[in-house]
């Protein structure tokens, strides 16, 4: 049974190029979710102040 010979991952530095390129990828990605966020907020806040200058909504509570 001597002799077996199993094959082991050598262990490496890291890999700059690999690194940027990942680094990279996830910025870009996280970057695209927070504008797409972004741009719903503003969405929305403008859909808001348009009600508000058109008169279908109010900020002030009616008085009873």
């Amino acid at each position: 049974m001597a002799g077996h010979r199993v094959a082991h991952a050598t262990l490496k530095g890291p890999s700059v190029v690999k690194e940027l390129v990942i680094g990279l990828a996830l910025g870009l990605a996280a970057g695209g979710l927070w504008k797409m966020h972004h741009w719903n907020e503003q969405r929305k806040t403008r859909a808001f102040y348009d009600l508000l200058e058109r008169g279908e909504i109010s900020v002030v509570h009616p008085e009873e």
